[in-house]
């Protein structure tokens, strides 16, 4: 268990935190002003099954968490996280010009995936930069305050969608046009005001952070963290299926975006409390709750096809996202050793994003052959498997960590 020491508790979490936490918010600003859109646009506008959004999604993510692998390693060898952070928030806001300009699926395809390049490259050395930057007793919390600054962006920006598209009188590459700008926002800040701590001049450097024997190095507990995050993901596939849910039970294409508003309403207010409580508590409690969570999302979206019913679910489905994702990335700082921390990220994004992609091309495929409700019964099973597999691991966990 991982408790906050006093001095750390009265010193507060570090500037540099939350910097990060704002380039994550500006940068989800963006994306979500044009993700919270993607997929109704694909279908009504494009002609794309729900199969293609569900590879597509798919594809973008395990995209992201096969990159974060090699530049976590990178981070690890060099030494240094900020460069190659802001080589992924510069990259990403470079594409979001694209998704205006695309005519067609093969083209939104290719800027999604390139946009998901730059949140690899960008995600693992950003963890790690915040593993380094946060005292010890207060991971938890730091993680979980850059948590609830991105999801505030996740909410803006499906907000700032809503609006756009209302005085635009429904103009998608307007509001795609409009997303541009944060992104910008958001390089300039970290590339500005983001400080990298100076090298530890006793930090072990690995030569090659990829190789098995660094592998070992990482130790038994990160990967019994690993397991916990890849198959949390298999029960939960992407978000875009909440958002077709909306579409399905009528909701008009400018409030669409709303679903995504109230999830990370949700979200934002339940992870920072969440990461905090976890320096004070066992973690895997929570994670345990946050899956509870999700199997009762998993039953309101399926059971109630009405705007209740996807308030209900949507608003459990952000509450577990709140109550899991940062207390994640806590536990493999928690775990991993300093200097493969890089590493450590980026190999627990590769096999999330894999579930993930999985995840997300069973649930487009249970859609498009038993409808919405098919696929959220399949994630109330995963959820519910999952959960017996975390309190076994968990209880392991809890052993190793003690």
């Amino acid at each position: 268990m991982t408790t906050t020491t006093p001095n750390a508790a009265r010193a507060g979490l570090p500037r540099g935190i939350w910097v990060l936490g704002f380039v994550s918010m500006l940068m989800d600003i963006s994306s979500e002003m044009i993700h919270a859109l993607l997929p109704v646009y694909l279908v009504t506008v494009l002609g794309a099954s729900t199969l293609t959004v569900g590879f597509i999604e798919g594809i973008a993510e395990a995209t992201a968490s096969i990159t974060k692998i090699f530049s976590g390693a990178l981070s690890d060898w060099l030494g240094r996280r900020k460069l190659l952070a802001a080589l992924g928030y510069g990259l990403a806001a470079l594409t979001k010009p694209l998704f205006p300009l695309a005519p067609s699926v093969g083209w939104l395809v290719a800027a999604r995936f390139i946009d998901r390049v730059g949140k690899g490259i960008r995600g693992a050395p950003r963890d790690a930069l915040i593993a380094d930057i946060a005292p010890p007793g207060l991971r938890g919390a730091s993680f979980g305050l850059r948590q609830s600054l991105d999801t505030i962006g996740a909410f803006v920006g499906p907000l700032a969608a809503i609006g756009l598209m209302w005085w635009t009188a429904d103009n998608f590459a307007a509001v795609f046009w409009v997303a541009v700008l944060p992104a910008f926002l958001s390089f300039g800040l970290i590339a500005m005001a983001v400080s990298e701590p100076a090298p530890d001049a006793a930090r072990e450097l690995t030569k090659n952070p990829l190789n098995t024997a660094a592998m070992r190095q990482l130790g038994p507990v990160y990967w019994r963290v690993v397991a916990i995050g890849a198959v949390f993901t298999l029960a939960r596939f992407s978000e875009a299926f909440l958002i077709l849910r909306a579409q399905n039970i009528g909701l008009n294409a400018m409030w669409v975006p709303a679903v995504l508003v109230l999830m990370n309403i949700a979200y934002a207010l339940s992870a920072y409390p969440a990461g905090a409580l976890s320096d004070r508590i066992n973690r895997t409690a929570l994670l345990a709750l946050g899956l509870v969570f999700l199997a009762m999302a998993d039953l309101a979206l399926a059971l109630l096809p009405n705007l209740a019913g996807l308030a209900l679910g949507v608003a459990l489905w952000g509450l577990h996202m709140g109550l899991t994702q940062g207390l994640l990335a806590a536990l493999v700082a928690d775990a991993a050793p300093p200097h493969l921390r890089g590493t450590a990220f980026g190999y627990f994004n590769l096999f999330t994003g894999l579930a993930l992609l999985a995840a997300s091309v069973i649930a487009g495929a249970l859609w498009d052959a038993y409808g919405p409700a098919g696929t959220f019964f399949a994630g109330l099973g995963f959820a519910l498997v999952s959960l017996v597999g975390l309190l076994a691991i968990g209880k392991r966990l809890a052993e190793d960590r003690n």
